[in-house]
């Protein structure tokens, strides 16, 4: 398969992050994996914040489009910043993940005065296509709980407002107590918890 990963954190080098990128792709490789690896914060020309008048869209986000286009599988990875992802994943995905491109809206009632825009989705350049979102957090699993059961941690807010708009099938990886005294032990545990995945896609 044809991975795209799009790496949303600001150190690109040697963050617990990068760590997880460089061994996710060193294990893909293995398994045959093609890589499409975009790093949002050291690209030369940077997406502006999103604003919906804007249409077209720049040229970069058609660019951004047809990479995944040529990919089987969408790879999201940053860290939760105030119960969602980095605003550079958050502000790409306003752009890049957008009707008409990624889906579209069939009204059921398209002639109604007032129920005109009740309808649903219909998936488009990324129908079964699979969508990955690699997640880091800096608390402990349990301080999450109340969060995760009213579906506002990212993945559950991507997976039902994004993710299944578009078709996607979703899959995901998520790392708890990341901070800066992890034991190399911690660090190892992880890492091979990635390399399982990165042997996992098929």
């Amino acid at each position: 398969m044809k991975i795209c990963i799009i790496f949303g954190h600001y150190n690109t080098k040697n963050s617990f992050n990068a760590a997880i990128r460089d061994t996710f792709i060193e294990e893909a490789e293995k398994e045959g994996h093609k890589i499409d690896l975009i790093n949002l914060y050291d690209e030369e020309e940077q997406l502006p914040f999103y604003r919906g008048n804007i249409n077209p869209p720049p040229k970069l986000v058609l660019d951004y489009r047809n990479r995944l286009e040529k990919s089987d599988v969408m790879f999201l990875m940053g860290a939760c910043h105030n119960l969602r992802m980095n605003i550079i994943i958050e502000n790409w995905v306003d752009w890049v993940l957008h009707p008409k491109w990624f889906f579209s809206y069939k009204s059921l009632l398209p002639d109604s005065k007032f129920f005109k825009n009740y309808g649903y989705p219909v998936p488009g350049a990324m129908k079964n296509k699979i969508g990955i979102v690699s997640i880091t957090y800096g608390g402990p699993m349990i301080s999450y709980f109340n969060f995760s059961f009213f579906a506002n941690i990212p993945f559950k807010r991507l997976k039902k407002s994004v993710f299944l708009l578009g078709g996607l099938k979703t899959k995901y990886l998520r790392f708890f107590s990341v901070l800066p005294n992890m034991s190399k032990a911690e660090f190892e545990k992880h890492m091979k918890k990635v390399r399982k995945f990165a042997k996992s896609l098929k």
